[in-house]
């Protein structure tokens, strides 16, 4: 059985006993899939840094329940023998109405008590967008917190998570908080035409950083976790969308999008759409999963959110004293571990140009930080150095630049 918490001082999930930023698949590849390099792959997504993988299904079925609840099993039981844990997806059952309360409840908690002491469980998947203005009705409170107490009476060991549209209110989104333990929003702004998942005026791909903070207010302190783009319906062209068009992040877009949730407040992320075989490559499309998206962006990306260089910054608290960007087209966090202060920077705003941060704080022995690495960026074999002086540096930055500073305190 595994046991499952959220770090309060963090919103970082624990595990084991063990601190974690999750980094979900969802969905991930079909079971007993390979991938193109042979390997099983889930021992492929998990040698390239998953954490997760969501199972589950939108849809469960109180005549054909013990089917469905056995086949999940095996899910769980395949991401248990590669170390991964499932965010399994409870569909349209946590929500419990008043009317027609008993049959739901008892699939409910029929489902969380046969999977929920199982090894490979990280979290629970509650009831999609329920504040959605766009569905045909937002999904009423009252009953996502009657299926929110009612499966912590059966599993007090696992979170609920429930994903927001990105469209909505922070007083539309707020009145949620009793019916999850960690919350968030999908964002998918890479289209044609761009932004359009979201609406609104803005339409670049730093729209993810205007939800995310929308989401840290909506969630009252409890920490979120951010969707990300691998593909959408938005770009599936179908009878109803004729006129969509194919379109993926590119390695620099997803890494900006990443960084950018993160330094906004993201605890963990969840890239949705690999499944979509629609608009995949022949050979991926019969392998049932996108791993040419995998080898070019994703992978990449995973090897360095989970690298032993950044995974400490995404799980540290922020740090007291923040240092300063000298233009307000640059976002960034300050984070505190172990011996090391990071700066975690990206830029949304046009524009190239050398911009001054200022506010590092001295070593704890007194003396002044004379230098900080960039970590992922390479000179003669090792990470990329910036000179510090008068507790300041300078760099260069471009729009959407991402970058991870590593001082030794």
């Amino acid at each position: 059985m595994s046991v499952v918490r959220v770090d309060r001082s963090t919103g970082a999930l624990v595990v084991e006993g063990r601190k974690l930023f999750p980094i979900v698949l969802s969905n991930g590849p079909p079971p007993g899939a390979q991938a193109p390099n042979g390997k099983d792959a889930l021992a492929e997504l998990a040698d390239g840094g998953a954490g997760f993988i969501r199972a589950g299904r939108p849809v469960w079925n109180a005549r054909s329940i013990d089917q469905e609840i056995a086949a999940e099993r095996e899910v769980l039981d395949a991401a248990a023998e590669h170390g991964l844990h499932c965010w399994l997806q409870l569909g349209n059952v946590p929500d419990l109405p008043a009317r027609g309360l008993a049959a739901k409840e008892q699939l409910l908690t029929r489902i969380v008590g046969q999977l929920k002491d199982h090894s490979a469980l990280g979290a629970w998947k509650g009831m999609d967008e329920p504040a959605n203005p766009n569905r045909p009705a937002r999904v009423p409170v009252a009953g996502l917190v009657r299926a929110y107490r009612t499966l912590h009476e059966s599993d007090p060991d696992h979170p609920v998570v429930i994903t927001q549209a990105p469209v909505g209110t922070v007083a539309q989104l707020a009145p949620y908080r009793p019916a999850f333990d960690i919350t968030g929003a999908d964002i998918y702004p890479v289209s044609y035409p761009p932004g359009k998942h979201a609406g609104g005026r803005k339409r670049d791909i730093g729209v993810v950083g205007d939800v995310t903070r929308k989401m840290v207010r909506a969630a009252g302190g409890k920490p979120i976790w951010m969707t990300l783009q691998i593909a959408w319906s938005g770009v599936i062209s179908t009878a109803q969308h004729p006129g969509n068009v194919p379109r993926f992040p590119t390695l620099g877009q997803e890494r900006f999008m990443a960084y950018q949730a993160i330094l906004n407040g993201a605890r963990g992320l969840s890239f949705f759409g690999g499944h979509l075989t629609q608009i995949a490559r022949p050979t991926d499309a019969e392998a049932g999963w996108n791993w040419t998206f995998w080898e070019r962006v994703l992978r990449p990306l995973l090897e360095e959110l989970t690298s032993s260089a950044v995974a400490p910054a995404l799980v540290a608290p922020d740090a007291r004293k923040a240092v300063k960007a000298g233009t307000n087209a640059v976002e960034l966090v300050t984070r505190e571990s172990g011996d090391f202060l990071y700066v975690i920077a990206v830029r949304r705003g046009s524009g190239t140009s050398r911009v001054t941060f200022s506010g590092l704080p001295r070593r704890r022995d007194g003396q002044p930080i004379t230098g900080g690495e960039v970590l992922f960026e390479y000179e003669q074999g090792a990470f990329r150095t910036v000179r510090v002086a008068d507790n300041r540096f300078r760099d260069w930055f471009a729009q959407h630049d991402a970058r991870v500073y590593r001082f030794r305190r």
